[in-house]
């Protein structure tokens, strides 16, 4: 079974609003932060925002911060991304990930540090 599925990519035009969900079926499931990284072509994988256990600390990339919004539901075992005002270069494939670790380890981890990853979803922005 796939630890981390994500949904909700696709194609928006430029200042349009995506909602990232990945869905974890880990159990235990926590505690752990959780965040949102991605990766464009010919670049390398980039944090973009990770979430503290309890959803009350949160980190964004610079790039991001002010248009899109982390959150969490421990019930339900899913991450959220909101994503507002997209340009085009938010273009990328987007990948869920979950640690055992702080959520401000997980926004500096390499990807071999991560615990879990999940498969990406593609979100195209287009000008």
């Amino acid at each position: 079974q796939v630890p981390l599925v994500e949904s909700g990519g696709g194609l928006v035009q430029t200042k349009g609003s995506l909602r990232l969900s990945c869905a974890a079926s880990l159990q235990p499931f926590g505690p752990n932060s959780m965040g949102w990284f991605r990766q464009a072509p010919g670049k390398e994988r980039e944090f973009v925002a990770t979430i503290s256990w309890s959803g009350g600390t949160t980190y964004y990339a610079g790039a991001v911060e002010g248009r899109f919004t982390i959150s969490r539901d421990n019930a339900k075992k899913t991450v959220y991304l909101e994503m507002n005002d997209l340009k085009p270069e938010d273009t990328a494939i987007y990948y869920c990930a979950l640690d055992s670790g702080t959520a401000s380890l997980l926004k500096v981890a390499t990807p071999d540090e991560v615990d879990y990853w999940g498969q990406g979803t593609q979100v195209t922005v287009s000008s």
